[in-house]
């Protein structure tokens, strides 16, 4: 594909995705995350031929200026909208695919020290929200979203939304995703989530057993009919009182 059209698809992805962008000459000087593209695939092309250090350089460089860290190995596809952008990395084995939507502060992260594939890969029509966090060798199926905040740490379906810390799945295929067991939260508050859950359920099970027998020996209406009696006598000891000041007397 030449270069010009290449230029044109681009500036015309940023227009049909970001109301803020009036017109191709505002897209053209004022959004960064376009450079930063635009300069990876120079950079790519140094670095598949060879020019490891160059590439690794001018990267920084663009880092610099933009706010955004793109490793030259990364495959990133067409039509790949970041916004805003500043505080963006994405690692060297990372794959992003076509039509992804990336805000600022986006980390496409690897873990540990392995050789190999380490960083995340981003299906077609990914959107990740602001300050998301995808950390390892993981995929996020296509057309999913990742909720702003948000930690994953596991694959994740196409036409899937996840949310939290660690991310789990709220809607999949354009329906509500319920947890109902606790064991399917997984973040370092399970354990104790699942004990609260088994001793409120061991909690009710006395209380219906207890239920008769609580009932029969206290009646509820009788309950506060001591506190209501002297509730009763200490209005009528205000009412009978003249000792107060009226409105105007102390003028």
């Amino acid at each position: 594909m030449n270069v010009v059209p290449r230029l044109r698809e681009d500036i015309q992805s940023v227009l049909e995705r970001d109301p803020a962008a009036s017109s191709a000459l505002v897209v053209l000087l004022c959004y960064p995350g376009l450079w930063a593209l635009w300069m990876h695939r120079l950079h790519h092309w140094l670095w598949n031929h060879g020019w490891h250090f160059l590439a690794r350089f001018l990267s920084q460089c663009t880092r610099f200026y933009t706010g955004i860290e793109i490793h030259p190995a990364a495959r990133i596809g067409r039509r790949v909208f970041i916004d805003h952008g500043m505080g963006i990395v994405i690692g060297e084995t990372a794959i992003v695919g076509d039509d992804v939507t990336l805000y600022q502060g986006v980390t496409l992260g690897g873990t540990g020290k392995g050789i190999g594939k380490r960083h995340p890969t981003l299906r077609d029509g990914v959107f990740v929200g602001n300050n998301a966090n995808i950390l390892g060798n993981i995929t996020i199926g296509e057309n999913s979203r990742v909720g702003a905040g948000s930690v994953v740490l596991r694959d994740v379906p196409p036409d899937s939304t996840v949310v939290g810390v660690p991310a789990h799945i709220v809607y999949q295929d354009g329906q509500r995703v319920l947890i109902t067991d606790p064991h399917e939260i997984r973040d370092p508050l399970s354990e104790s989530v699942i004990a609260l859950s088994d001793e409120m359920k061991a909690l009710r099970c006395r209380l219906e057993r207890l239920d008769g027998q609580v009932q029969s020996v206290t009646e509820p209406g009788n309950a506060f009919a001591t506190e209501r009696a002297e509730s009763d006598q200490y209005r009528t000891e205000q009412l009978d009182r003249n000792d107060y000041v009226s409105m105007g007397e102390a003028i």
